[in-house]
């Protein structure tokens, strides 16, 4: 079979994945350049972080800083670890038998009948979806750590350190704080992407209509949702 029929025989299946990855890394850079200047979930979290920054280099003890710090490399943590056990289980159905499942889905209405290449294909993308993930989780894991010794680096408060420093201690943690949050979101942002995929074991229509809700509700929650409304009513300065 030449790689013209393939393509041909493909098609949708081709045109499928084409359309999730548009959806995948075109939200992806939307929401990096819309969340500059324009109301959104890690917009307002921004300047959350450095009234937080500011409050807490204003701290003799700062124990509590250093505890929300650590509570969020945890929620890291947790991600991080589910993600290889994730990982460790499609390898494992990867390298196993897969004829039983596909048979079961085969007695879906409306589903592909999909060959074993098909379904290893499929499951490759979402292993790679879910490195893709780890990878995201372990640098923001790592950018917190940072948080933590450029927090601790700061000049006290008896030191009497220049109002320009300080301000720049302050910019450049909470800009380190939002880089590893939106490393995390990323990987989340994966982990609802994977959902899609799941349709495709169906057939490749319902893939690409998963990967379309999937960013609507990401950006109702991020642009649209009650909890940004609640977050721009109080806004900091």
């Amino acid at each position: 079979m030449t790689f013209i029929s393939i393509v041909q025989n493909n098609i949708g299946n081709i045109a499928a994945v084409l359309w999730f990855l548009l959806c995948f890394r075109g939200y992806f850079r939307y929401t990096a350049r819309r969340s500059i200047d324009t109301p959104t979930l890690a917009y307002a979290m921004h300047r959350f972080r450095k009234q937080w920054i500011r409050k807490a280099l204003r701290r003799d003890n700062r124990i509590a800083d250093t505890n929300i710090i650590a509570n969020l490399e945890r929620n890291v943590s947790f991600f991080a670890s589910t993600t290889l056990f994730i990982l460790a289980g499609l390898m494992t159905v990867l390298g196993t038998s897969s004829e039983t499942v596909i048979m079961m889905l085969g007695d879906i209405p409306f589903s592909d009948n999909n060959s074993r290449g098909e379904w290893e294909i499929k499951v490759l993308l979402l292993i790679c979806l879910f490195v893709y993930a780890f990878f995201k989780f372990t640098w923001g894991l790592r950018q917190f750590g940072q948080v933590s010794v450029m927090l601790g680096g700061v000049p006290e408060r008896h030191e009497n350190a220049p109002d320009e420093l300080i301000d720049q201690h302050i910019e450049s943690i909470s800009t380190m704080a939002s880089k590893a949050a939106g490393n995390f979101n990323n990987g989340l942002r994966t982990y609802y992407f994977s959902m899609a995929v799941l349709g495709w074991f169906v057939n490749f229509w319902v893939f690409m209509v998963l990967s379309a809700w999937v960013v609507a509700v990401l950006y109702r929650r991020e642009f649209r949702s009650d909890t940004l409304a609640i977050m721009m009513s109080n806004l900091p300065d």
